[in-house]
């Protein structure tokens, strides 16, 4: 146990936590990008697809375990910035970047406070959707009507900001955050680096921007 944790405690064992934490929770978004997209296809289906999720005997561990390797992707980042802090204490007077040649971005040089406000982002959603108002559907199998609660919540112009800037905070996390996953595991090569960067970045477009719709679109429609 004190070889694990020495292994892991060490700076490359913490960069190969923090990339295997968020490739896991990359993964997490795709499907939760997913499910929450079939609110287009109707409130039956969204509340259908939510009953399903929520009457599942796995769902329980599956919550419990994705809460585990969040708060370690959390506290593993924080700890990095933090000792990336104190071996350099006085910091740089300037950042440049070095154009096409850097891998430096906005995205890159604002990890932990995209992800710190992404941290309270998720438990603003949580309290609302998970632990929000509670409607029942009508009818002789009556179920969470979740879709009204998401119409209630984005009936307002301001819940509706808030989620688009904060979805589109972690699309800028996302922007880095996959490729720099994916390097931190191993996969650096000069040639998929680049095809890495680039995925990264349709893929954080792709879950920012969508996430950021749905919000939009009940306000529009409902």
């Amino acid at each position: 146990m004190s070889t694990f944790r020495r292994v892991f405690s060490s700076s490359v064992g913490t960069k190969l936590l923090i990339g295997l934490t968020g490739l896991a929770l990359f993964a997490y978004l795709i499907l939760h990008l997913i499910g929450n997209a079939l609110i287009f296809a109707g409130p039956d289906t969204f509340n259908a697809y939510s009953h399903a999720l929520i009457s599942n005997p796995l769902i329980l561990p599956i919550e419990i375990g994705l809460l585990a390797i969040f708060l370690l992707h959390v506290y593993k980042a924080v700890t990095n910035y933090v000792a990336n802090q104190a071996a350099r204490p006085a910091g740089y007077a300037m950042k440049k970047y070095a154009g096409h040649t850097s891998r430096k971005s906005v995205a890159s040089s604002s990890m932990i406070w995209s992800g710190l406000l992404i941290f309270l982002f998720i438990l603003v959603h949580v309290k609302q959707f998970k632990y929000g108002a509670w409607y029942q559907t009508v009818g002789d199998h009556s179920i969470r009507d979740l879709a009204r609660t998401e119409f209630e919540v984005f009936r307002s112009p301001l819940w509706v900001s808030f989620y688009v800037v904060c979805t589109l905070i972690v699309g800028l996390h996302l922007r880095h955050g996959i490729s720099s996953s994916f390097q931190s595991i191993g996969f650096d090569h000069p040639i998929y680096t680049r095809r890495l960067t680039r995925w990264g970045i349709a893929f954080a477009a792709i879950i920012g921007g969508g996430l950021a719709c749905i919000p939009v679109w009940v306000y529009l429609t409902r």
